[in-house]
């Protein structure tokens, strides 16, 4: 089946498009969105930051004068109720579609179901899905790696891939130095996966992603 999931993209009307961005941490894929963002041909509007917690990531948004706001699932009876909120305050930001940027929760149905949500993983999926990615493949031997952007659905790292980088494992690599590499490669992917996605809109046909 096919889902037109950004009917009007950004490059056919005068307005950038609306993305809410999902951290846990740092900041730093966020900070390259927020950079990317400042040029108006780039076609995104961050209409909101939110986090399961306090974090620089928060800190990033405040000082570009982004509204934030904290999401945490120890202020609620459980993990429904935590959804339900969260989905509230998303679509408060009336978003086009959500970016997960380290944001080190699994989504509910409530947020999913609302809007397209974007996730980056540092490695190729299917291979290697979960938290340790890195780490599993670097203990796998395998000799290149990467990024995936894809979007999320109910599992864990299962939803179709948009775009993927590699990169190659060197032979003295640490998960650590692996990691760095992927990091660099993973900020390139996901400010110009988002970007198109914006600007030429995308469809889901299956498990295949078509931009534009």
């Amino acid at each position: 089946m096919t889902t037109d999931a950004l009917a009007s993209p950004a490059g056919a009307t005068a307005e950038p498009v609306a993305v809410v961005v999902l951290v846990s941490g740092s900041g730093t894929l966020l900070q390259a969105l927020i950079d990317a963002s400042s040029d108006l041909a780039y076609g995104v509007r961050i209409a909101a930051v939110g986090a399961d917690r306090p974090c620089t990531g928060l800190e990033r948004a405040q000082r570009a004068g982004i509204p934030t706001f904290v999401c945490r699932v120890a202020d609620f009876a459980d993990r429904g109720a935590w959804d339900e909120a969260l989905a509230a305050r998303v679509a408060a930001a009336s978003p086009r579609f959500v970016v997960t940027a380290g944001f080190m929760r699994i989504l509910g149905s409530l947020t999913l179901d609302a809007q397209p949500v974007v996730n980056t993983h540092p490695a190729l999926l299917p291979s290697f899905p979960g938290a340790n990615g890195v780490r599993d493949a670097l203990a796998y031997g395998v000799k290149v790696t990467g990024t995936t952007c894809h979007l999320v659905d109910s599992g864990v790292d299962t939803g179709p891939i948009i775009e993927q980088r590699v990169v190659t494992v060197e032979d003295d690599d640490t998960e650590e130095s692996l990691h760095e590499r992927i990091k660099v490669q993973e900020r390139d992917l996901l400010v110009d996966v988002v970007g198109r996605m914006a600007r030429r809109g995308f469809r889901v046909d299956g498990r295949r992603v078509l931009l534009g």
